[in-house]
């Protein structure tokens, strides 16, 4: 129906059909409930410290130093109690009474607590530490495993940290691999009668070993004409 206007016009307003009024009142309460991704904490560099962290510490002994280094990380607990907790390194620590490297440790552990806490990936640092090697020379640690640095030496320990709570998964051997690599230490030892030797050198692998390409250990020995690793199962023969 149309309507004449004799005046003139001061002000409008759209009306409404009872059809979408009906339509904007029933959508009000849905919008008016917060969903459940909006109460989620993600950790961000501008989220508070809580008053109490916990955290692991772990002992660095090198042969590079008298004293040991002591890695202390602490975590944070984001949204504990629910379905969406999630537990994430928040800060780290080195201490040692070696006051050699004192400057450059206290910058890295600054760097690295920074990374914590910005968020996101962080599993990169460990690959980034790890590829530091020392122009010197690296060292072998305990049970043969060949570190390139004091650094790589740091990020193995986050790496354990990381793996520990979850962060990173443990891609170690499956039930198969171990199986096989037990069948080969045996044979290896049963042919060469090199376990009294290794239990006398304090390594779990047999004296002599070469260093494995792939896990970077001390455990790789000549087997039917190749090298196979007593530590990760690698073989040249395949």
């Amino acid at each position: 129906m149309a309507t004449r206007i004799d005046k003139k016009i001061v002000g409008y307003k759209v009306g409404e059909t009872e059809q979408d009024g009906d339509a904007s009142v029933a959508a009000t309460p849905a919008a008016a409930e917060p969903k459940a991704e909006d109460n989620v904490v993600q950790l961000h560099e501008k989220l508070e410290r809580p008053e109490m962290l916990i955290g692991s510490t772990y002992k660095v002994k090198t042969p590079l130093s008298e004293h040991a280094l002591y890695v202390t990380i602490n975590d944070i607990v984001l949204n504990h109690g629910t379905e969406n907790e999630l537990r994430r390194p928040f800060e780290i620590f080195i201490n040692s009474k070696n006051m050699d490297h004192f400057q450059w440790i206290v910058a890295l552990t600054r760097i690295i607590s920074a990374v914590f806490r910005k968020g996101g990936d962080v599993t990169f640092l460990v690959e980034e530490l790890r590829s530091v090697f020392d122009p010197r020379g690296g060292y072998f640690k305990k049970g043969g495993k060949y570190m390139p640095s004091l650094v790589a030496e740091i990020g193995d320990a986050i790496e354990c940290h990381m793996r520990m709570i979850g962060l990173l998964k443990d891609d170690g051997l499956d039930e198969h691999q171990k199986k096989l690599v037990a069948e080969k230490r045996a044979q290896f030892e049963a042919a060469s009668g090199s376990a009294a030797q290794a239990e006398d050198c304090g390594s779990e692998f047999p004296a002599g070993a070469q260093l494995c390409v792939k896990c970077h250990t001390k455990a790789a020995v000549k087997m039917d004409g190749c090298l196979t690793c007593l530590n990760c199962g690698e073989s040249k023969c395949g």
